[in-house]
């Protein structure tokens, strides 16, 4: 069983500030599952346009952490994605379940379904405090990155 802190998450993934929703890595067994962490603050970019009176993380961005959550996933359990990105490709059976606010602990869980050629697929899962936030199943692409120039 693996773990990652954000120097670990940052020289695996591309994202950076505002984008990089992955906070620490607490579980990873390559190719197969990956248990994160974000944690919610009231300092996120989003939070003063979604909502101000009432700030709540964007569902769209709680899929892009679990998503995120899959790229390293894949790019810790396959050393051929090395140099290449991982696109988002499908959603499906996508649920919210209940609120993330500032002061969350969002737990990012993904489990590799899966893959053929550079396609994979992923059931995940995000909770608080034990409660289901979000569960969807995702799907994604390896596709070679651009090069600079």
């Amino acid at each position: 069983m693996e773990t990652l802190d954000i120097h670990a998450i940052r020289a695996t993934l591309p994202h950076r500030y505002p984008m990089l929703l992955v906070d620490r890595v607490l579980e990873l067994e390559p190719g197969v599952r990956i248990r994160a962490l974000k944690n919610v603050t009231i300092n996120e970019p989003f939070f003063p346009g979604h909502f101000p009176n009432a700030p709540v993380m964007p569902g769209v961005l709680i899929i892009e952490a679990l998503a995120q959550a899959c790229a390293l996933l894949a790019y810790r359990g396959d050393p051929a994605s090395a140099g290449k990105l991982f696109l988002f490709a499908g959603i499906d059976e996508a649920r919210f379940k209940r609120q993330v606010v500032p002061g969350d602990a969002l737990i990012l869980e993904s489990t590799f379904d899966k893959g053929m050629r550079d396609v994979s697929k992923y059931s995940v899962r995000a909770t608080v405090d034990g409660q289901l936030a979000c569960e969807a199943k995702l799907m994604a692409v390896l596709r070679p990155a651009p090069t600079a120039g």
